[in-house]
């Protein structure tokens, strides 16, 4: 088991450490857009909308797809990877109300990750405590992983504002 932190120092800034050491850094382009990007190990990522309604989102290293994403009807998130050319699926879930989460799940609902909001309220900015299984520590791709369940994660917590 792992422990991550992210800290945000404002709505569009997002930074993954380990230990206190820099992991990642999700950037957003602006407030309400999907589109970001983000930074691992000297390598730079795109998270761009696709399609006409822009319901499926895909994660790219330049030109390469690695992943896509989209919103399942019951509200889930439905990941697929491309990680060396191997396709596998993952579920990104909200869970609870007053003690909520967010949960990543592999095809066969083994919980790999949870992610615990921690909202800021005098700044209205927001990180969360992640906690891997021993299992996703040993994924290639976890950290595109964790950067993505970050994002997902953020959709989440968007939406909720918005409904406030």
């Amino acid at each position: 088991m792992t422990e991550y932190k992210v800290k945000s120092s404002n709505s569009l800034v997002f930074e993954l450490t380990k230990n206190e050491i820099i992991i990642g850094n999700l950037t957003y382009k602006s407030w309400f857009k999907f589109s970001a990007e983000f930074d691992l190990s000297n390598s730079k990522y795109q998270i761009e909308p696709k399609g006409f309604w822009g319901t499926t989102i895909e994660l790219k290293e330049g030109e390469k797809i690695l992943l896509k994403f989209r919103m399942n009807w019951n509200g889930d998130i439905v990941i697929q990877t491309y990680f060396n050319e191997t396709k596998v699926g993952y579920i990104f879930k909200h869970r609870g109300i007053f003690k909520e989460s967010f949960v990543l799940t592999d095809e066969a609902g083994t919980e790999l990750l949870v992610m615990k909001p921690d909202l800021k309220w005098y700044s209205m900015n927001y990180g969360y405590q992640i906690t891997t299984s021993d299992t996703f520590d040993t994924f290639i791709g976890k950290d595109i992983l964790l950067m993505t369940s970050l994002h997902c994660a953020n959709y989440y917590m968007s939406m909720m504002m918005a409904g406030m």
